[in-house]
């Protein structure tokens, strides 16, 4: 009787970084400790892409990392800080968000509609860490990604230079809506990109399945038992009215 040796089925794209994402810690910086070790992750990605000037602290912040509506997190592997971003969640209640500064005509009509808009920033990676995970920036996104969800986001955002957009448009399927301007304290100009969460959300899970979440993930890491301002708990509230004239939308 003859022996039949079966191949194991090649690994996929998907199966990569689901991979990674079983392996990553995701952890919403709350100490000063996580934080200032984002700020200088961020300093050397962006001095790196000559995006910002050098000085002499080599932190890089901005008052919007202080506001109530905004989450900042690091992705950690093997317990070290490999990229991190910091995501604001905006309604006609809450619209501060970094990209309302340079897009205001675009965006405070969204605002005014009563949409919720996912505004992910500050998107960086460890230059020596995504060598060995290529795949690590699809592993940070998943938090914009998981956001948009937990917050029933209309719009999810993507502010990003011209030679980017196309990662988004094939990724997400963003469409452009003001091309590039300048941009808080960036030297380089960024255009806006938004999608429609809730009409894209099934193909982006259909092609990319790892951008699925849990209930149980997605309250861990975006809710706030604790945040004085009660941001999250009023953004999800079931019944409530977004500016003059919106109507109540049940969002539980």
């Amino acid at each position: 009787m003859s022996a039949v040796a079966y191949a194991a089925p090649e690994e996929t794209f998907s199966d990569r970084v689901a991979g990674l994402v079983e392996k990553a810690d995701y952890r919403r910086a709350e100490s000063e400790d996580e934080r200032e070790a984002i700020f200088r992750l961020r300093y050397d990605a962006y001095l790196a892409e000559e995006a910002i000037r050098a000085n002499p602290g080599r932190r890089f912040t901005d008052s919007y990392d202080d506001l109530g509506n905004a989450w900042i997190f690091g992705v950690y592997l093997d317990g070290k800080l490999v990229s991190s971003i910091r995501l604001h969640v905006a309604t006609l209640e809450f619209p501060d968000m970094p990209a309302l500064s340079a897009f205001p005509d675009y965006l405070w009509p969204v605002l005014k509609a009563g949409k919720i808009i996912v505004d992910p920033t500050r998107h960086v990676v460890d230059r020596a860490a995504v060598q060995r995970y290529p795949h690590l920036v699809y592993l940070t996104l998943r938090l914009g990604w998981m956001s948009a969800e937990y917050f029933q986001a209309d719009e999810v955002l993507a502010a990003v230079r011209t030679e980017h957009q196309a990662f988004y448009r094939r990724v997400y399927g963003h469409r452009v809506v003001c091309e590039a301007r300048p941009y808080l304290l960036l030297e380089k100009p960024l255009s806006l990109m938004t999608m429609d969460y809730f009409a894209g959300r099934d193909e982006v899970h259909r092609r990319y399945p790892f951008f699925r979440s849990s209930v149980f993930e997605r309250r861990m890491l975006f809710e706030r038992l604790q945040e004085p301002a009660k941001v999250a708990d009023r953004l999800r509230s079931p019944l409530r009215v977004i500016g003059p004239g919106a109507p109540e939308r049940n969002i539980g």
